[in-house]
């Protein structure tokens, strides 16, 4: 193999025309390599360039339709957080204030109704998976006629409150003209609100 390199080498010395289609070999071999680089035979044909620049440019219309979407459920979800601290604000109030604020509501409503308040308790409860609400449960007797009971009922449904009116039971007295009245309310209350 040697030998036959050191052959070549001396007939290229000896015969100039050989270094020069060497060279001009080499100069091809470059401008092949160089034209295949450019003109790319294997990105396919003009047909194909073109399908893929449609299948390129459908790529950005779907990717521009997701971004609207996205931009309008973003949207929507500010709307509803602001909208759901509106109520937590407007129906919720701070547990500091609440059993006052329940108490003396409930006393007015039974004044307003004509119904007479008796005993009045209430409780807190935390809720299982909120840090931030707590259940205040109202348990509270009064007495009066059933038309008082129903205007006393029909004010705690248009209270600006949020009650649920869990369990309501009736009793006539002996007199038959009043009634004994028990019931349950539930509101919620923010813990540590301002």
């Amino acid at each position: 193999m040697i030998k036959l390199f050191n052959g070549s080498m001396a007939r290229f010395r000896k015969d100039p025309r050989a270094v020069v289609r060497l060279a001009l070999g080499l100069l091809l071999l470059a401008n092949l390599v160089m034209a295949a680089i450019v003109l790319k035979p294997w990105a396919g044909s003009a047909g194909d360039l073109e399908r893929q620049l449609a299948s390129l440019r459908k790529q950005v219309r779907d990717r521009q339709a997701t971004l609207d979407r996205m931009r309008t459920l973003v949207s929507k979800i500010e709307s509803a957080r602001a909208e759901g601290d509106r109520f937590l604000d407007s129906c919720f109030m701070n547990r500091r204030t609440a059993s006052s604020t329940i108490v003396s509501e409930l006393q007015t409503t039974a004044q307003q109704a004509g119904i007479k308040q008796k005993q009045v308790d209430y409780l807190f409860e935390p809720i299982e998976g909120s840090d931030t609400l707590s259940m205040m449960t109202v348990t509270a007797n009064y007495e009066g006629s059933f038309a008082d009971l129903m205007q006393f009922i029909n004010l705690l449904d248009r209270s600006p409150r949020f009650l649920i009116l869990e369990t309501l039971t009736a009793a006539p007295q002996p007199s038959g003209l009043l009634l004994n009245v028990g019931m349950k309310l539930n509101s919620f209350v923010r813990e540590g609100a301002p």
